[in-house]
Order: C-alpha cells, then sequence, then structure tokens
C-alpha cells in the first residue's frame, strides 16, 4: 500500500501551531474591495483559527 499523500492546498493555506490549533487567513479579502468599508478590509488582515468541528479533517490534509 502506498503512503497517504498530504494535500498541497492545505499545506499552503493552514498552519499547525504546537498547541495543535490550526491558524487561518480570513476570506474576502482578494477582490471587490471597493465596496467594503475601511473598517471590515482591516478586519480581514488579521488571522483567525479553524473551528474544531473541522480542525481533525484539516490536519488530516495537512500532515498525511
Amino acid at each position: 500500500m502506498p503512503k497517504m499523500k498530504s494535500n498541497s492546498a492545505a499545506k499552503k493555506r493552514f498552519s499547525v501551531k504546537k498547541s495543535g490549533v490550526i491558524k487561518r487567513q480570513q476570506q474576502g479579502r482578494r477582490h471587490i474591495l471597493s465596496k467594503k468599508k475601511t473598517s471590515v478590509k482591516r478586519s480581514l488582515r488579521k488571522s483567525a483559527y479553524v473551528s474544531k468541528a473541522q480542525s481533525k479533517t484539516i490536519k488530516q490534509m495537512v500532515q498525511a
């Protein structure tokens, strides 16, 4: 049986911290920024964390 491959797209988008929490970037900051408020764009710069419900799936994709 061959080795499981990790998902290359997931490796680029997520990073697993030492505590096991998965860090991600906010969505909605690529295009159509003219209609968004400055405060919204500023808050989208900050990173966020993946919910506990999805963290198990993403860990398998990243570390597989």
